[in-house]
């Protein structure tokens, strides 16, 4: 008898096809993806450590799997501290998990051409969070004193754009407190 190893990169991507492929679209997609994700956070043995390298510049993405037929991708984000994502909102449905480190997420409505506050949290390791265009706009920061390490995992082939960001938006901001 032969015994196939798993590694736990190959056994997540296993549980993140069968969770995308059997369930409906929208918000039952997006919580099934969430329960896939979240028993591998925080497993050391998942990254290489080249795929747990930032860059001082910016937030450095880590392509780790595409769907043959692009039904999803998923990424690793590496943050260091302080770095942030431009307000944007997203190609498709997307579920994040916090591997590693903390990050502070403020979301976001379009009142006319000015960007409202609507809610902030912060998430730590093991957080597992969806989003489910439209109504995504958000912005997220790095807030831990290390790398911060988040999983994404993307409807689209984000090998195609380059990046699952659909709009960025240089809107000015006000706060939910200042609205009439």
């Amino acid at each position: 008898m032969t015994t196939t190893l798993m590694t736990p990169l190959t056994a997540l991507t296993t549980a993140l096809d069968a969770a995308v492929r059997d369930t409906a679209p929208g918000l039952a997609r997006v919580d099934a993806v969430g329960r896939a994700l979240a028993p591998h956070l925080g497993d050391p043995r998942l990254l290489t450590p080249a795929q747990c390298v930032g860059d001082p510049a910016h937030y450095r993405q880590h392509v780790l799997h595409v769907a043959a037929d692009g039904a999803f991708s998923l990424v690793a984000l590496v943050w260091l501290p302080g770095q942030s994502t431009p307000v944007h909102d997203h190609l498709s449905w997307c579920v994040v998990g916090v591997d590693t480190g903390k990050e502070h997420e403020t979301r976001y409505r379009l009142d006319g051409d000015r960007l409202v506050a609507t809610g902030e949290d912060v998430a730590g390791p093991g957080t597992v969070t969806g989003l489910l265009p439209p109504g995504d706009i958000h912005r997220v920061t790095s807030t831990g004193p290390g790398t911060t390490i988040s999983l994404h995992v993307y409807g689209v082939d984000v090998t195609r754009r380059g990046s699952s960001i659909r709009r960025r938006y240089d809107q000015p901001e006000m706060s939910a407190k200042w609205r009439r």
